[in-house]
């Protein structure tokens, strides 16, 4: 795993752990065919240097658009319709999936927005999320 996606997935645990630790059960159980999602977080700033700083509105946009995001939780159902997923699962839990933009049920537990997505939602596996921005 490269240094960045560890990085990211620490700061997605540390953000996990903190809504299980204030309030464990109101992360939802995902059922049927939907899966739990969250958006990895957004760089703060801009270019090679880092001198650069992004507005809130800036992160805040990026956020909403964003078309990167990473699974916490499957339901029991998730690609188990042999005729639409005839090779098996297009993602698991932990992997960065790409779909379109403001897919899915938005929502926010203690600042973090995650949202539900369909199965068959997700159109690709990112292995390494940086530098994907959604074209305008």
């Amino acid at each position: 795993m490269s240094e960045f996606l560890a990085e990211q997935a620490i700061d997605l645990s540390k953000i996990l752990n903190k809504a299980k630790e204030e309030k464990a059960k109101q992360l939802p159980k995902p059922k049927g065919y939907k899966i739990l999602v969250t958006l990895p977080p957004v760089e703060e700033t801009v270019g090679e240097s880092g001198l650069l700083y992004k507005t809130s509105t800036m992160i805040n946009h990026e956020q909403l658009l964003t078309n990167v995001l990473f699974v916490v939780d499957m339901g029991e159902m998730c690609y188990t319709d042999k005729e639409r997923f005839p090779n098996g699962p297009w993602c698991k839990k932990g992997d960065f999936v790409m779909c379109r933009a403001n897919t899915g049920t938005r929502f926010k537990i203690h600042g973090t927005e995650f949202r539900l997505i369909n199965d068959d939602s997700v159109e690709a596996v990112v292995e390494d999320p940086r530098g994907i921005e959604r074209a305008s």
